[in-house]
Parts: C-alpha cells; structure tokens; sequence
C-alpha cells in the first residue's frame, strides 16, 4: 500500500498540499476513475482537517477531475469515450508540437538526457517504473521545446489524463513499443529535423491512443458467456 506522507496544515489557504497529495494519489491508481472522495476518511489518512481536504477537492472539481454524482457525493470523474477521443487528439497535437520545437531547440544534454531516461526505460522492471521514466521522457521534450505556453497548455492536458485509469504501459508489449517509439523520434531530435520529429511523435501519441481505445472498449464491452 502507498504510504501517504502527512501534510502540515499550513501549506496555503488553498489546501494546496492536499491537493498535491489528492493528484499523487490519483497519478499512483491510488484513487481509481469512479473513487467516492469521503472529506472525513481523506483529513483522517492525510492527517489534516478537513478544511484544506474540502479546498482541494473544490480545486479537483474546477479541473475537471472530480464530479458530484447523486446519492454517491464528489467521486473521481470516469472519462466517455468521445472525452477520450478529445483527449488524445490535443495531445497529439500538443506533443507532436512540441517535439518540432525541440528539434529546433533541445540542447544537447537535454538530448543526452532523453537518451538516458529511455534507456532506463527500456530495462525497467515494472509498470510503475515504467510510466515515471516514460513521464519523465515526455516533460523533457516539453522542457526543450522552450515554450512557456505549450507546457501551461499539456501541464493541464495531463491533469485530466491522470484520470484514464492505469497506464497503456502496463502492457509488457506496448512498454517495448514505447522505447522504439522514443528512439525514432530520438533520432530525429539529433539530426535536428522537426517535421520527422512532428511526425514520429503523432505516431506515438496515436499508438498509444489505439491502446487506450482497445482497454475502454473492453472495459464498456458486456461480458458474454462464462
């Protein structure tokens, strides 16, 4: 079980370590899409009152991450399908912009660094370690692309994905898809060419994509039979 770390009660008028902590939760599959959020049972396991509990779960609520369902209360939100078509045409759109722009800018130890993390990926046992390294990768690009509007814009993108459930990379086979993916769009970070970059980071977005359909519809799908 993870351990939850408590929080000080003076972290902000915001319940902003709550809200830090909700988010972590959220990201581990600690909270799981359709999780009801009890004020009383979250103050207890943060060690905190309830007041900052309540802030952030305003805040998670003005995200678009927590919802309130009758005769239920503030429950995680679960995404549609046509919410998860959305999702992930903006972040193919997001990401493979901003692989065109590292092409252009990414220094080369940020490149040097990309390397490395997908290298680590590529021998990490894990789904967790698996999805922190392949996080890690994906906010480095960002970071290169240098542009201070197109990190708010995934930064919030994010957020909301952070509710699809457990990661396409449980899959040991879409894990190893992944690091091929990176190396290809690795490449040609290197040579410094953004329209290849643009292009091989859509195709990783859309593979990932074609993943998360596949879970969703099985997820929907009634089961038949025994």
């Amino acid at each position: 079980m993870t351990q939850i770390v408590p929080i000080l009660e003076d972290d902000g008028p915001q319940g902003s370590g709550a809200y830090r902590q909700i988010l972590a939760d959220i990201r581990a599959g600690v909270l799981l899409p359709g999780a009801r959020l009890r004020e009383t049972e979250l103050a207890e396991r943060l060690g905190i009152s309830r007041t900052p509990v309540r802030e952030a779960m305003r805040q998670l609520e003005a995200d678009g991450l927590v919802a309130h369902v009758p005769r239920q209360g503030a429950t995680i939100r679960v995404l549609d399908y046509a919410e998860v078509m959305e999702l992930y045409e903006m972040r193919a759109v997001l990401e493979s912009t901003a692989a065109r722009l590292a092409a252009r800018a990414a220094s080369d130890m940020e490149l040097d660094a990309l390397t490395a993390l997908n290298a680590e990926m590529a021998s990490a046992k894990g789904a967790a370690t698996v999805y922190e390294l392949n996080r890690q990768f994906h906010m480095t690009m960002l970071d290169a692309a240098k542009n201070r509007y197109l990190v708010k814009s995934v930064n919030a993108l994010q957020k909301t994905l952070l509710i699809l459930g457990p990661t396409t990379l449980v899959e040991p086979v879409r894990a190893t898809e992944a690091v091929g993916e990176h190396e290809i769009i690795l490449a040609a970070l290197r040579d410094r060419d953004g329209l290849r970059a643009e292009t091989a980071m859509r195709a990783h977005i859309e593979a990932a994509h074609r993943v998360r359909l596949r879970a969703l519809l099985g997820r929907d799908r009634p089961i038949e039979g025994i």
